[in-house]
């Protein structure tokens, strides 16, 4: 699966051994098995290259010749508008992407996306993680958390003049970091005059435009139906990034709101958001070169970073997270090791590392097998010989400057990894972000530091209240401790000036975790109103441990912003030549994700990822008896696999594969962010759910490879299957407007 925020991750073969089972389509319609064949005998399928853009909606009309060429009928100016079908009904989770399914508020999305949820109402007795869940009922429905929330965007409109214009040639970083703060500030106070809206301000080609996106943010939000681990997550972070896959990876929630419509807080008098659009589910399936279209909020890509920048995450930064975050694992399943209740409080954070280790370490191996540096290289240069002929006069030294400033970047995210790793407490985290809030709260709201305005006040209460589902103390002291191991063997260079001083060591933790309160939820967040004298009387270690922290933490965060206003000074300057010269060539321009909405395209399609080797763009249902082992994560549901033995396939039987399809490949651009994102047939119809991409392609976030990129979707017609034949959820199969093939 796609991760949804950012450390990385990588496990070893596997354990559970089996034998994969490629599907290729041979010129079209014919089915082969298991059976490997030249690229050249795969004909028109061969040739299948991915389609590169992250596309903003408004560009799309830009793009009509593209959609009509790989088949899309939808008017490109209907994918613009955000207030028309489709766009309307795709929703962002806050880190994941979902749609509308229902006029009730019905909302899918992948499995791992409503893990948090899922976890939640999980007990040791009572455990939906590996049973699953299913409300026949609305009143059977369960709160889905305070972190739970659904975004409806409703308006995107260009800042950019009001975030940048006047802003003086001679201010420092830090006062130009401070000036854009404070416009981007004002421009989401000005937007968030009606409470129900949250509103962001992102920038867009590093910092070369800046938009307002407004969304209706919907706080009620319930658990509805998720499958059993053994669906959602069959093949576990061992399939993670591999092809090909068979996991069933969604889930469903329902947005609820006041009576009179609108967003409000949780409760048993509010009733089922009445979406303005809802997605129709097709089940007509699609076969080999059939056109998609995705739309969701992908979270991040570098594709504009320059070759240093590269070198600096292959060489240090990836290298350091694979380490760090593979021996965070390692103490978090010793820690827990026998005791089921600790198991399922931390099951929801491992899974995120081991999501997040394997993403970074297949960018190493991708960084290996292909030198996207080399790539970057002649790029770069290609670039700069342009520039010193088009773009470079009156702009004094712009790239030497760029270059300057992103060797003070990369230096200073080493010292902010390496306070991280000194600082590797939630309950320390906990008590700096208390501390840090208290501070903002003496002066008034729009002088606040972003993340500590009256807006943010919810969100940080929800954080808090939201680690005793993923918190026990003595794992957080296992885990601190090995961290400040880590951190003592690092280059003495790297410690942020006076932390030494500060940390303790491993040996004299007992006594934090002994003297402290903040373990208790409600004590925790009472905190959220004591004012600084109360912090700096305290004598609670972790309280006093985070007042004598607050310089440290300062001196970084000002020497942060100064070369965050550098940047924002240089690089959109770079980001505007580069667009003049891509221009130039005539190749149109898409900005970096940054997670907001986005349109991108693509077909089915196979690929080679090495030589002599082709992956068929489907599997189905027998290829999971096919991977059946007695141990997590092959296990197969008794239902499930009497379903296939007995082969009720029903409507849900594709004519070509003979049986029920489960997940496919598309050549669609697609990152972290994009998990749960709808996958549309031509006519704007859900046939399927992005969750993952294959281990060749994840370097895309870097690198666009056109030959291997490719997405990984849940096949619709496998979730319909399984809610019928295995599951029971015929009152969703009712509830959703279902297109099923003729017979």
């Amino acid at each position: 699966m796609q991760p949804v925020w950012t450390p990385k991750n990588h496990v070893g073969p596997p354990t559970t051994g089996y034998t994969p089972r490629l599907f290729l389509l041979i010129r079209g319609p014919t089915l082969f098995k298991s059976i490997v064949l030249p690229v050249a005998l795969l004909g028109v399928a061969a040739n299948a290259v991915a389609d590169e853009g992250q596309w903003q909606p408004h560009q799309l009309p830009q793009l009509k010749s593209e959609l009509k060429r790989i088949g899309i009928t939808m008017p490109a100016e209907k994918l613009a508008d955000l207030s028309k079908h489709p766009m309307s009904a795709i929703v962002s989770l806050g880190g994941c992407s979902a749609s509308f399914v229902s006029p009730d508020g019905l909302v899918v999305t992948n499995h791992h996306c409503a893990y948090g949820a899922i976890q939640r109402n999980s007990t040791a007795e009572k455990n939906y993680i590996v049973d699953g869940f299913l409300a026949k009922t609305r009143a059977e429905e369960l709160p889905g958390g305070p972190n739970t929330l659904v975004y409806v965007t409703e308006k995107v409109e260009n800042v950019t003049d009001r975030v940048l214009t006047g802003l003086g040639a001679g201010m420092s970083g830090r006062e130009r970091s401070e000036a854009i703060s404070a416009r981007v500030k004002a421009l989401i106070a000005e937007c968030e005059s009606d409470k129900a809206y949250r509103c962001s301000v992102p920038a867009f080609h590093r910092g070369l435009e800046y938009y307002r996106i407004k969304q209706l943010m919907i706080r009620d939000v319930r658990l509805v139906y998720a499958p059993a681990d053994a669906v959602g997550n069959f093949g576990g972070d061992i399939d993670n990034y591999e092809w090909p896959r068979q996991t069933g990876d969604y889930s469903f929630l329902r947005a609820y709101v006041g009576p009179d419509g609108r967003p409000a807080d949780p409760s048993p008098n509010n009733v089922p958001y009445k979406s303005k659009d809802f997605l129709v589910v097709s089940a007509e399936g699609l076969k080999n070169g059939d056109p998609i279209l995705l739309a969701g909020y992908p979270g991040r890509t570098s594709r504009y970073k320059l070759p240093s920048e590269i070198r600096f995450a292959r060489d240090v930064d990836y290298p350091a997270k694979v380490a760090t975050i593979t021996a965070d694992l390692d103490v978090i399943a010793a820690a827990t090791r026998g005791n089921a209740t600790w198991d399922v409080r931390y099951a929801s954070v491992a899974k995120s590392l081991n999501n997040v280790l394997k993403k970074t370490q297949g960018l190493l191996d991708g960084f290996a097998r292909k030198d996207i540096a080399a790539i970057k290289d002649v790029q770069d240069a290609e670039f700069r010989a342009w520039y010193g002929k088009n773009g470079s006069a009156g702009k004094g030294n712009l790239l030497a400057d760029l270059d300057a400033v992103i060797a003070s970047d990369m230096a200073l995210s080493r010292e902010e990894a390496a306070y991280g790793e000194a600082t590797h407490s939630d309950l320390l985290k906990s008590a700096r972000t208390l501390y840090r809030l208290a501070q903002e709260r003496r002066k008034s709201d729009a002088q606040r530091d972003a993340g500590y305005q009256e807006r943010d006040l919810s969100f940080i209460k929800a954080r808090l209240t939201r680690l005793e589902q993923s918190f026990v103390p003595a794992v957080d002291q296992a885990r601190w401790a090995a961290a400040l191991g880590r951190y003592a063997k690092l280059d003495a260079k790297l410690h942020p000036q006076g932390l030494d001083a500060l940390v303790p060591n491993a040996a004299g933790l007992d006594a934090y975790y002994k003297g402290t309160e903040l373990a208790d939820t409600a004590k925790r967040l009472a905190w959220m109103n004591a004012d600084v004298d109360a912090f700096r009387k305290s004598n609670d270690p972790f309280i006093a441990l985070a007042v004598r922290l607050n310089d440290v933490a300062d001196a970084l965060e000002s020497r942060r912003k100064d070369i965050d206003g550098n940047l924002d000074r240089t690089i959109p300057q770079y980001m505007s030549a580069v667009i003049a010269w891509k221009k130039s060539q005539g190749k149109p321009v898409y900005p970096d994700a940054n997670s907001t909405l986005r349109v991108t395209y693509g077909t089915v399609s196979p690929y080679a990822p090495r030589d002599g080797l082709v992956k068929g763009p489907f599997t189905t249902v027998e290829g999971i008896l096919e991977k059946e082992t007695d141990k997590d994560p092959f296990l197969v549901p008794a239902t499930l696999k009497k379903a296939v033995l007995e082969k009720r396939y029903g409507a849900f039987k594709d004519p070509v594969l003979g049986t029920v399809p489960v997940n496919f490949l598309s050549s669609a651009d697609t990152t972290g962010g994009n998990s749960g994102s709808a996958v549309m047939n031509k006519r704007g119809e859900l046939v399927g759910l992005n969750f993952d991409s294959t281990y060749e392609s994840i370097t895309k976030d870097w690198y666009f490879d056109t030959a291997i990129t490719r997405a990984i979707h849940v096949d619709i017609r496998y979730m319909l299957w399984v809610m019928k034949e295995v599951d029971g959820a015929d009152n969703l199969l009712k509830e959703m407007t279902i297109k099923y093939p003729k017979q």
